[in-house]
């Protein structure tokens, strides 16, 4: 009786769908986060900017995302990470040298509004399954640009365009392994080649880009 009243104690509501559970997020939504998993998260790695990425932008997955930066829950934020980095071990493409995770970095307006950056929150659960090292101030956000949902795709380079500068991490000394940038979520890329001109110009090497979800309709390659 003792363990079933603690056990009651110890229930809390899915972020996600407000079923009591026990765990970060309920077992029927964790079963619906794997529906949106793609079988090759390889498959845009080829591309001009080479992108890695977990699961496709709809349904459960779409509203973990949206959960985690609008209701303020930044846990989902770290499970979605060890979900990148479980995909990451099991399919990453070849390297010659292990690389640095990078955030793509909130201004600090926006940070200060939300609490915490959504992608920072993703690259520690990231790294806690890969082991890789963590740089959250790699980059800087020095523009409080427009949310890219708000803006048309012709306008979504040029609303980014000087929105990044080089973060204290690297400032003084750059890394000596590429850079692997993180984000919650890739649409047309404008932000991360942004981000990783940003990274260029400094003569910083740029691996590609890691992200939990992407708009992108191949159907082939989910599971």
């Amino acid at each position: 009786m003792f363990k079933n009243l603690l056990n009651l104690f110890l229930q809390s509501n899915c972020p996600i769908c407000q079923r009591s559970t026990p765990e970060r997020i309920c077992q029927y939504c964790a079963k619906q986060l794997q529906s949106c998993n793609f079988k090759n998260p390889n498959y845009l790695w080829k591309q001009e900017l080479s992108v890695f990425v977990w699961g496709s932008y709809r349904g459960t997955l779409k509203r973990a995302i949206a959960t985690m930066k609008y209701e303020n829950h930044p846990e989902i934020g770290q499970l979605l990470g060890q979900y990148l980095g479980e995909a990451w071990l099991l399919n990453y493409p070849k390297v010659n040298k292990p690389p640095v995770i990078v955030p793509i970095p909130l201004h600090t307006k926006k940070r200060q509004e939300r609490g915490y950056n959504q992608a920072e929150l993703i690259a520690q659960g990231f790294c806690e399954i890969t082991g890789l090292k963590l740089k959250s101030k790699g980059l800087a956000r020095i523009k409080d640009t427009k949310a890219q949902f708000s803006v048309s795709g012709s306008e979504r380079e040029q609303n980014l365009t000087d929105a990044f500068a080089i973060g204290t991490d690297f400032s003084s000394r750059h890394p000596d392994a590429p850079v692997l940038l993180v984000d919650d979520i890739y649409t047309t890329g404008a932000t991360a080649k942004s981000a990783v001109y940003t990274l260029r110009q400094s003569s910083i090497s740029v691996l590609g880009l890691a992200a939990v979800a992407t708009t992108g309709k191949d159907r082939s390659v989910q599971s």
